[in-house]
């Protein structure tokens, strides 16, 4: 996340009605219905923006564009291959398209699944429709990559926070600015957060991140190891790697343990047993 974007080197799905303080940069973006975001879209691949969406800044595009009815772009829209417009578009700038030009409204993926099952269904072929379901979301599987971000239904995300309505996943080498606020927050590994963590379950934080907030849960709160908390950490229970960091205070009403490396814990038990050993009979 940087001042004025949000940049990814894979690509982002965007949920409905969620409100997007920031730019988007990625590989490609899918935008859902009647979603905000503030500033300039731009897609290395193509760009999908459902209906009632809006965006304030500028749109690009690498391939193609589909853009769905009642669609407000506050800027320009420059496509490097076809554009599929449905009606009712703004785009208060103009637009540039080096390919096909087709105005129609370009028919949303699920709608399009429920048309073609609902037919397969009438004409008695359950068999093919379990089928066309699997090598269609096993396709699906491949193309959305692992490296993608998720923006769930009815998110908000600025530069004060990043609030999700079900659990938060965050995957390796990142850097967020916002306190986060969910249900439950999954951190990978070597990710760096500007802002603290509420949330109403657990929180599991990998190693070596660097947090600059609190964090506070009703669930238990567990540190993987090398991890530096900036501020304190408030839970139900605490499990902290010992070699972890935090620089405020640990409150736990159902306790905190600390986690060590097993090889450590064997070579003491070793030694308490060479100790003992030692000790006249």
């Amino acid at each position: 996340m940087e001042e004025h974007n949000i940049v990814l080197d894979e690509d982002i799905i965007v949920g409905n009605h969620s409100d997007i303080r920031y730019g988007i940069i990625a590989d490609s973006v899918i935008i859902g219905e009647r979603v905000s975001v503030s500033g300039d879209v731009l897609a290395r691949s193509d760009i999908r923006i459902d209906i009632w969406s809006k965006i304030g800044g500028n749109v690009r595009c690498g391939e193609n564009g589909y853009i769905g009815e009642f669609v407000n772009i506050d800027g320009k829209l420059f496509v490097n291959g076809d554009l599929d417009v449905g009606n009712d578009v703004k785009i208060n700038r103009g637009f540039e398209a080096h390919g096909w030009i087709v105005v129609r409204n370009p028919v949303p993926v699920i709608t399009y699944i429920f048309l073609y099952i609902s037919e397969l269904l009438r004409m008695g072929k359950g068999e093919e429709v379990e089928k066309a379901m699997s090598e269609f979301f096993e396709e699906e599987a491949k193309e959305i990559s692992y490296g993608a971000m998720v923006v769930p239904n009815g998110s908000r995300i600025s530069a004060d926070s990043i609030r999700v309505p079900g659990a938060a996943t965050i995957g390796d080498n990142c850097r967020l600015v916002g306190n986060i606020r969910a249900e439950s927050l999954e951190m990978g590994d070597a990710t760096t957060l500007y802002g603290s963590i509420r949330t109403a379950s657990d929180i599991e934080i990998g190693e070596n991140n660097a947090i600059h907030g609190n964090i506070v849960s009703r669930g238990r709160v567990v540190v993987g190891k090398g991890t530096h908390i900036l501020g304190e950490i408030n839970a139900y229970s605490i499990r902290i790697h010992e070699d972890s960091r935090v620089d405020g205070v640990m409150r736990a009403t159902g306790g905190t343990t600390f986690i060590r490396e097993e090889e450590e814990v064997a070579r003491d038990r070793e030694l308490v047993k060479l100790d003992i050993a030692d000790q006249p009979q």
